[in-house]
């Protein structure tokens, strides 16, 4: 099953696909609530190239490692990529308003598919929030 969820950022591409594409933006955007954080980012921004960042809580009582491998790179426009058995898709869509960020990914077995949108909803809100604040 595919979920998609999306946002509308109010800046240039240029600063949107920065933000998305540096790791020192990611670790400062890229958590789901305030208790948690991103303590490392790794970018290789080519097709066959990877991604990964380590997710925390704050408190220190778990994380996790999110990683995998771009399949399709099309600058200010697109991101495709493979993260184990699941592929997720993120476009950039440029209006007269700012950018229209929508990721479409593969559901996993372990959340609700609501707790999965919820999630992702929220660190795309906060990637939001990050560009708009660099403004």
């Amino acid at each position: 099953m595919k979920i998609t969820v999306e946002t509308l950022v109010h800046a240039p591409i240029d600063a949107v696909w920065r933000a998305w594409t540096t790791p020192e933006d990611i670790k400062q955007w890229n958590a789901a609530s305030d208790d948690w954080h991103t303590t490392a980012a790794a970018v290789d921004l080519r097709v066959g190239g990877g991604f990964s960042s380590r997710m925390e809580a704050k408190d220190g009582s778990m994380g996790f490692d999110f990683a995998g491998t771009y399949t399709q790179v099309v600058p200010h426009a697109l991101l495709a990529c493979a993260f184990g058995d699941r592929t997720m898709q993120v476009e950039f869509v440029a209006g007269t308003e700012g950018v229209t960020v929508r990721e479409t990914f593969d559901a996993e077995a372990t959340h609700s598919v609501e707790q999965q949108r919820a999630g992702w909803q929220a660190i795309l809100d906060r990637f939001a929030r990050h560009v708009e604040g660099q403004r």
